[in-house]
């Protein structure tokens, strides 16, 4: 296409563009037009018209003239002034009263075949362009049009000028197709508009669901939306797990950022994959530390196994990571079994979490771990069946608790 006729035709897509993907304000001057343009239509139709039966009836299509040139003026009022207020003021006002003043002008309802139904696109637009309060007013407007027109219906009738019935019927048909025309192709753009917004909506909730759920358990968001804003639980008996890689802030002062992100993403994701696979719960990562707890928010008799088995799992994951990125990865896990108290804290960035002693020995358990190994503790092999063999950890000098005897889980009997 010739960069000329480019230029030339820039506006009338953008002008599509925005018609089809509008905001508010555009939606409200998109309609506002379209019901000028087809008003402007019939407009030229009863100018034609009426100046076709004679002289006598210049003072009718004086009317249809009066309304494009105050409508026109507005429009270039608007457009030089940047004023859609007064516009839309100014149009919502000469859809309203030129319809009346036609009828009045021709002489009544009948010689006029009803034309001042056209009127009804003032409320109407109003409804789509200003809201519904302030719609109001000028649909009332509208009634108190048609009742004064009904009183004085008699005094119009009787200086009415005499009408051809092929015109009469040729306004009777205009008057009714017309404005159904017009009503259903606005209301009809409205409502795809409407539409096209409920969708994005649709598409907006189901993104903030899935990020709610990426952030909180699925029971806790449902109780959050469900406004239970203060949540927190007691667990008689869960089990939780800490992971931590093993010399890793010296293994990141070597690698760029991207690249160091691009690492933590593929070891976490494997072990959201694990996660997910045991159906236990991811409760947060702190740097390259990452923790679960199985038996909360939904409570379970087997959480000690299932965290048992992610944890074995977890171990030869790191090694297919280790070996797909060519570095040497290691970590410890550390696994207690107990009572927690789980809850969200927070307003804004709020996140679940959990407290207790049970939390505080799971931690230790990692922290006092040797490399590659799972260190638990009684309680947790107490949880545990025959399934899994361990060997014993004795002397293990743990914060806060003292000497502790451990067991090490090495993998399944």
């Amino acid at each position: 296409m010739p960069e000329d006729s480019a230029q030339l035709y820039k506006p009338i897509r953008e002008f599509w563009v925005r018609l089809s993907n509008p905001t508010s304000e555009v939606l409200g001057k998109s309609i506002l037009s379209l019901l000028v343009l087809a008003e402007t239509v019939v407009c030229i139709f009863w100018i034609i018209t009426l100046s076709d039966l004679g002289d006598g009836y210049a003072m009718m299509a004086a009317v249809p003239y009066v309304y494009l040139i105050v409508s026109y003026v507005s429009l270039f009022i608007f457009y030089r002034f940047k004023r859609f207020e007064y516009f839309t003021f100014t149009q919502l006002v000469m859809l309203l009263v030129m319809p009346f003043f036609m009828q009045w002008a021709i002489g009544g309802f009948a010689a006029s075949s009803g034309v001042a139904i056209w009127a009804i696109l003032s409320p109407v637009g109003a409804l789509m362009i200003l809201g519904t309060r302030q719609s109001t007013s000028w649909f009332l407007l509208f009634v108190g049009l048609a009742f004064i027109s009904w009183r004085l219906n008699h005094y119009f009738a009787g200086n009415a000028m005499p009408i051809p019935t092929n015109v009469k019927n040729a306004f009777f048909l205009m008057n009714i197709t017309g404005t159904a025309s017009i009503l259903y192709g606005v209301l009809r753009y409205f409502q795809a508009q409407k539409e096209r917004v409920m969708i994005s909506l649709e598409l907006e909730q189901a993104r903030s669901e899935k990020l709610l759920l990426n952030i909180l358990p699925a029971p806790i968001a449902e109780r959050l939306k469900s406004n239970d804003m203060r949540i927190a639980d007691y667990y008689e008996s869960v089990t939780v797990m800490f992971a931590d890689l093993v010399n890793f802030t010296q293994i990141s002062e070597h690698m760029p950022p991207s690249q160091l992100i691009d690492l933590l993403s593929q070891v976490f994701l494997r072990f959201d994959e694990l996660a997910e696979k045991y159906q236990v719960e991811k409760i947060k990562t702190i740097g390259d530390a990452y923790m679960v707890i199985s038996g909360a928010p939904v409570a379970c008799d087997d959480h000690a196994h299932r965290i048992a088995a992610m944890a074995i799992e977890m171990k030869s994951g790191l090694q297919e990571v280790a070996v797909k990125v060519g570095i040497d990865l290691h970590m410890r896990i550390g696994i207690n079994t107990g009572s927690v108290v789980a809850g969200v804290i927070g307003s804004s960035k709020f996140s679940y979490d959990l407290w207790g002693d049970t939390v505080n020995l799971a931690s230790r358990m990692e922290e006092t771990c040797m490399t590659d190994a799972i260190q638990i503790t009684q309680q947790t092999r107490h949880a545990l069946n025959d399934k899994y063999a361990f060997t014993a950890r004795y002397n293990v000098e743990v914060k806060g608790k003292g000497v502790l005897d451990t067991y090490i889980l090495l993998g399944y009997k």
